[in-house]
């Protein structure tokens, strides 16, 4: 699932043209090397099952962190609008309240939220 929101993002033109490559899994960037938006996608917990049928897990339940950095406080505001689009096309809910703040110290604008999803496993 984590590919599958990577790459939706990439494929949204309003975060690629503002955010490029820098969407990273679990890594934060140095406080210094925030140029341009980034997009941090972190999983809260692992895929869990939730529903099964013939004595197999078929539905999975999945929960992601999303962070936008930016050294812009409209960038980070319209990057993260996008991000909660493609999540919700996906078939993700927003999950709680998120967090919207400001290091004055580095001058980085943050945004998280997190999504929660429940899918059917695919065959393999």
């Amino acid at each position: 699932m984590i590919w599958d929101i990577y790459y939706k993002l990439i494929d949204d033109d309003y975060i690629n043209e503002k955010v490029g490559s820098r969407i990273k899994f679990y890594e934060y960037p140095e406080t210094g090397d925030v140029s341009g938006p980034h997009i941090i996608i972190d999983p809260i917990a692992p895929p869990r099952p939730v529903k099964n049928a013939d004595n197999k897990r078929i539905v999975y339940e999945y929960f992601y962190q999303i962070d936008v950095w930016s050294k812009s406080i409209n960038d980070t505001e319209n990057v993260m609008k996008s991000v909660a689009d493609v999540l919700w096309s996906l078939g993700f809910i927003e999950k709680g309240s998120g967090i919207d703040e400001f290091d004055s110290e580095t001058q980085i604008y943050r945004q998280a939220k997190r999504f929660i999803g429940q899918f059917e496993k695919i065959k393999e």
